[in-house]
């Protein structure tokens, strides 16, 4: 069942068009203060409070995780980044809300000209992937980013929303994905079963060496909100983000439950080499057939509430008795 609220309920209290009549003596200094002359609201960001339009209608998106935040809140953008190698857009969100967005270019790598002759009067992204561009970003069109990327996702989303003033919608869908989160988790089993199940996760990466993911991350937020256990080598993850080690070493990644994917082509990526091979035949997942093949742009690259709300419904359908 898929629970992801489009939230279209909010009436904005003020236009763009009262801008003509505001005067020089309003404040700005408290973060989200909203300027019914100015038509402009003050959001708290990465790079410091940022003057934004009240009810921005072209909005610019420079990561996976904004374009799953507009779309979760109802909004399409005019301008994203491509997201991954091989698909332009995230291929679990609907087509028809994803039709019109014109690509800006690669993650952490945008267009800054194709994105100029958008007009966006919004730019949303992160510091972490590209607050060496903030300057020209924000010549272009005011400009929020969080911090950073995967495990505060959550907080992420809120700041998304504010400089959408979106922030009742916000709510409610923060409301929906923790009441389908405790369906979930009675669904298979309770807390103590939960608990008693080892999830591993596993990433071929094209390009790069296999990933075993702990728990600081997007997809380890979401199982420990289920309370699901994870095998040890989850606990010696770098920073807790994961373990990276060659397809020859699949055998790490045993649990009681595997679910794993590929960045990239599976026959670039050393998913197709490692996977019915003789290590990966003895694991123990595999001897129960509970070894899951995902979608890697659901599971890992849309670390948003829609991604989340599929993911909570396959991990119910696999973990379910």
């Amino acid at each position: 069942m898929n629970r992801r609220i489009t939230a279209t309920t909010l009436v904005l209290a003020a236009t763009l068009g009262l801008s003509a009549c505001a005067g020089d003596d309003d404040s700005a200094d408290d973060a989200n203060e909203t300027s019914g002359e100015s038509g402009t609201r003050t959001v708290e960001t990465a790079m410091g409070p940022v003057e934004v339009p009240e009810d921005p209608q072209r909005v610019v998106v420079l990561d996976t995780a904004e374009l799953d935040s507009l779309i979760t809140l109802g909004v399409t953008p005019v301008g994203a980044v491509q997201a991954d190698v091989n698909a332009e857009f995230l291929d679990y969100l609907p087509e028809d809300q994803l039709a019109g967005i014109e690509n800006v270019g690669a993650i952490a790598a945008p267009n800054l000209e194709a994105i100029h002759e958008l007009e966006p009067d919004l730019i949303i992204g992160s510091k972490v992937r590209d607050e060496q561009r903030y300057d020209e970003l924000s010549a272009i069109a005011p400009t929020v980013f969080t911090e950073t990327v995967g495990a505060p996702w959550k907080e992420n989303f809120l700041v998304h929303a504010d400089a959408l003033n979106r922030t009742e919608e916000a709510e409610a869908v923060v409301a929906e994905y923790e009441t389908h989160v405790a369906e979930v988790t009675e669904a298979i089993g309770g807390p103590e079963v939960a608990a008693d199940t080892e999830v591993s996760m596993l990433r071929f990466i094209e390009g790069g060496n296999t990933r075993l993911y702990g728990r600081e991350n997007y997809i380890g937020t979401i199982l420990e909100d289920l309370g699901l256990g994870r095998p040890a080598i989850a606990d010696e993850a770098e920073d807790g983000f994961a373990v990276e080690v060659s397809p020859e070493q699949v055998d790490q990644a045993d649990g009681d439950v595997i679910f794993y994917t590929s960045y990239g082509a599976p026959d670039a990526s050393g998913e197709e080499a490692a996977v019915g091979g003789p290590l990966w035949d003895d694991l123990t997942a595999v001897q129960n057939d509970r070894a899951f093949h995902v979608n890697d742009q659901l599971w890992f690259l849309g670390i948003g509430y829609t991604a989340a709300d599929q993911i909570l419904d396959e991990l119910q359908g696999h973990l379910a008795p």
